[in-house]
């Protein structure tokens, strides 16, 4: 999907500053966070109703975030499960939370062009038989092989800690 304009914004923002627009979030996860360090967070709920969280490397691609889990970790269980979750995280001057759902990617130019993409960021994986190989990844993706999830959002919360401040809700179809 490509990038996408927001259907409804809405000021959360107790203290008289203005609406955040769009393009703060999105110009920062379009570029990639560049302070050291930094790491998005996955929730995920179980069958039992519990939360699970975890950190995942991610890329932006097309107006979605782009993650790898191993089968057998327990992200990705929950996933299979149900997919709705959220991605946190702390940008530059932003806090961040995605609601939206992660899905398993079957489509192999999808899988590869995001792949190359993780390549160029410095991690030396590869696609073999649709699954992604690697000398070595996030210990919460589990052993190799992974696969490589969507994470589609449908709402997004930013509360801004650097000025222009404001807390703002965008909501996308």
């Amino acid at each position: 999907m490509p990038d996408r304009t927001p259907a409804e914004t809405t000021n959360l923002d107790r203290y008289g500053y203005d609406v955040l627009p769009w393009s703060r979030p999105h110009d920062l996860l379009v570029g990639g966070p560049d302070q050291p360090g930094t790491t998005f967070f996955l929730a995920t709920t179980g069958p039992d109703g519990r939360p699970h969280s975890a950190g995942v490397g991610v890329y932006w691609h097309d107006g979605d975030l782009y993650f790898t889990s191993g089968p057998d970790t327990q992200k990705a269980r929950n996933l299979a499960a149900n997919p709705a979750s959220a991605i946190s995280i702390a940008l530059d001057g932003l806090d961040l939370v995605l609601e939206g759902e992660a899905t398993r990617v079957d489509d192999p130019d999808l899988v590869d062009t995001v792949i190359a993409r993780f390549r160029e960021g410095g991690w030396p994986a590869e696609v073999e038989d649709g699954r992604i190989v690697g000398p070595y990844s996030a210990p919460t993706a589990g052993p190799p092989p992974w696969y490589l999830y969507r994470f589609e959002f449908h709402t997004a919360f930013g509360v801004a800690t650097a000025e222009p401040y404001g807390g703002t809700r965008w909501r996308f179809d």
